[in-house]
């Protein structure tokens, strides 16, 4: 048996997490109205998802750290961290899919502004 763990309580271990669990609950709340307001856009119903899900995971993962902290609970502590996982894989992805959102919009601005010039000097 690994002695670091019987003498080092898991609440010994999160706390600095669980200290920080009133910001991670304000970004999950932040991340769920992002998500609603991302959703009343045509194009942004489509990944309108993805940040609402992580604020809800982020929300999880607070409420698992703060039960792992007051009852001292090393599968609970797994358990958030594991949550804690999923929000960044989530955020990983989200952060791609709106560089594309961006890239895409950017070329067609490119584009669009190049057609309208070939139109004007074609006058």
């Amino acid at each position: 048996m690994n002695e670091t763990t019987s003498t080092t309580g898991v609440r010994e271990l999160i706390e600095p997490v669980y200290r920080g669990k009133f910001w991670m609950q304000l970004i999950g709340v932040m991340l769920i109205l992002s998500g609603v307001l991302t959703a009343l856009s045509i194009v942004g119903i489509i990944v309108a998802w993805i940040p609402i899900w992580a604020g809800v995971v982020l929300m999880q993962a607070a409420g698992s750290f703060t039960r792992a902290y007051e009852r001292d609970d090393e599968l609970e502590a797994k358990n958030a961290m594991g949550r804690l996982r999923t929000h960044f894989t989530i955020m990983g992805v989200l952060l791609l899919v709106y560089i594309l959102l961006m890239v895409l919009g950017v070329l067609f601005g490119i584009g669009a502004g190049m057609m309208g010039m070939s139109e004007l000097q074609g006058m």
